[in-house]
């Protein structure tokens, strides 16, 4: 029988030997690598290839989502299981929007991990029922219509007040650390919430982010 080759990605390194000895005890699974940040996730997903890639999201340096998007635009087909401490519905939504095919707290029992790596390698996206019920309140909550139906237009989409601090913050020259310290935020959260400006706006790159707050929110 095939075994699951799975990439561990977490910055704790307890965390990483808590789950490599927790997978090795399966007769379905074997994880062949262990990353400490997402630049490290990175260069291990392209050499080792990995069935699963088991991604945290808040690490030092290069973060979960941000390798996550860069991971799913080398390979698309990558298949990630985001396991992290978060479970608010921002962090829910950019992961999955950055290309993780599942999303798994920390908090929740280990028979269940080993059911959502199972899925995941299967190609079937995976979320607890609890997340699933708070993503589904969070969208059914949501006024923006625009967001929920999303068209061509996308620099006609409003941002929300949050995300236009964010963006006033980061054009007076804020890092995503001070950012988060100035709005009491966490920094995975700050970043998750760029991503979104970014979608809104239809720009790929900080630079044109910054071009673009300049020019219109300055006015």
């Amino acid at each position: 029988m095939s075994k699951i080759r799975i990439l561990v990605v977490d910055d704790h390194p307890m965390m990483r030997e808590a789950l490599t000895m927790a997978l090795s005890e399966e007769d379905d699974m074997e994880v062949i690598g262990e990353a400490r940040n997402g630049s490290e996730a990175i260069e291990l997903a392209v050499e080792l290839k990995p069935d699963v890639i088991m991604m945290d999201l808040l690490m030092s340096g290069m973060d979960g989502l941000e390798a996550i998007a860069r991971i799913c635009e080398i390979n698309p087909q990558t298949k990630i299981l985001v396991v992290s401490s978060l479970d608010d519905e921002d962090q829910i939504l950019a992961s999955i929007q950055a290309g993780a095919l599942g999303y798994f707290p920390k908090t929740t029992p280990r028979k269940f991990l080993l059911e959502a790596i199972r899925k995941v390698a299967d190609g079937i996206p995976y979320m607890p029922g609890g997340i699933t019920l708070k993503l589904f309140k969070s969208l059914r909550d949501m006024k923006d219509a625009h967001y929920l139906l999303p068209d061509k237009s996308t620099n006609d989409k409003p941002l929300t007040t949050r995300q236009e601090q964010i963006l006033a913050l980061l054009t007076d020259g804020y890092s995503d650390h001070a950012i988060a310290k100035l709005l009491h935020l966490e920094e995975a959260t700050v970043r998750s919430h760029l991503h979104r400006i970014m979608q809104r706006l239809g720009v790929d790159k900080r630079v044109q982010l910054m071009d673009y707050a300049n020019h219109i929110l300055k006015d």
